[in-house]
This record gives structure tokens, C-alpha cells and sequence, in this order.
């Protein structure tokens, strides 16, 4: 199979082969630790990488950091990842973005969640195991769902519940 200029080749029990796959995983495993873990905290055992301190730039450092972490998720998708596994990392980057925006300690979570890392790891067991990888994928996006969907039902009885409350005052 052709993607993207790349050549993938799947074999029989459905595990990917091919020589483009394992330099792109080596180069993608060495961008993630350059981005999450490359620069060891004098005194600890703790490291980060070069998106935490990029992060430290208020809203533009946080942006430049996703976009480098969206590099790790346009990669698996031109490996041929499917989309269930490329949402989940997308989920990885969007908490990393997300709770990022907050000031030192979303500079903290980003040190700590290292989601290129994740994704890179997960990346990894697609190739080495991609029927078991996007099955979990798919049970972590089934449940996410559940979990939204649980949550907007919450809010929405809490907000119909808080209203007939006030109406009931006047």
C-alpha cells in the first residue's frame, strides 16, 4: 500500500512492515523526547523538554507547541494510522493545549503529562499491534463519549432543576 509517498506493507496477522515505518517511529520517538523529556531538573530525577518552555510564552508558546505536536499526529496519519488512533492522540494534545493556557501550572501539567511521548508510545503499539491498539482506542473514544454526553446531561438537569427552584421563589 502507497500513502502519502511512503510505502507500508501490512502482513497476514496485520502488523505493519516496513523499513520507512521504523525510521519514521525513530525520528518521531527522538522529536518527542527533544520536546518532553531532553532537559534533566538539577537535584531530580524529573526532566522536560523543550514544549515546557516553550510554553512559558503566554498563548503563542502554548500554540507553537501544539503545532509541533500535531507534526506527531500528521506523521501517524500518513503511516496509515486509522482515525480512531489519531483522535486519541489528538485528545492527548488537546488537554495538553488546553489546561497549557493556564499560567505555571498548566506549564506544570505540560512537564508532566508529556504528550508527545504518549503519542509517540501509542504510536508504537499501533505498528507493533494495530488491531489491539485501535480496539483500546476505540473503547477510550467510546468512553469519552459516554463521559460527555454524561456530563450535558448533568448540567443540563442541574440547570433545569436550578431554574424551577428560582421560579418557585417569585
Amino acid at each position: 500500500m502507497t500513502h502519502s509517498g511512503r510505502t507500508i506493507t501490512i502482513d497476514a496477522t496485520g502488523e505493519i512492515r516496513s523499513v520507512d515505518a521504523d525510521d519514521t517511529r525513530r525520528r518521531l520517538d527522538e522529536l518527542a523526547w527533544l520536546l518532553d523529556s531532553s532537559i534533566p531538573i538539577p537535584g531530580t530525577r524529573l526532566t522536560i523538554g523543550l514544549d515546557a518552555l516553550i510554553g512559558l510564552v503566554p498563548f503563542i508558546g502554548d500554540l507553537i507547541g501544539v503545532l509541533l505536536s500535531g507534526y506527531i499526529v500528521g506523521e501517524a496519519a500518513r503511516l496509515g494510522a486509522p482515525r480512531v488512533v489519531l483522535a486519541r492522540m489528538a485528545y492527548n494534545i488537546a488537554i495538553e493545549g488546553v489546561v497549557g493556557i493556564v499560567p505555571l501550572a498548566g506549564d506544570v501539567f505540560d512537564a508532566a503529562w508529556k504528550a508527545n511521548q504518549r503519542n509517540v508510545r501509542l504510536l508504537q503499539a499501533w505498528i507493533d499491534d494495530p488491531r489491539k491498539t485501535a480496539r483500546s482506542s476505540s473503547v477510550f473514544a467510546a468512553s469519552l463519549v459516554a463521559a460527555l454526553a454524561g456530563f450535558a446531561i448533568g448540567a443540563g438537569t442541574l440547570a433545569f432543576l436550578l431554574l424551577r427552584w428560582i421560579a418557585q421563589l417569585f
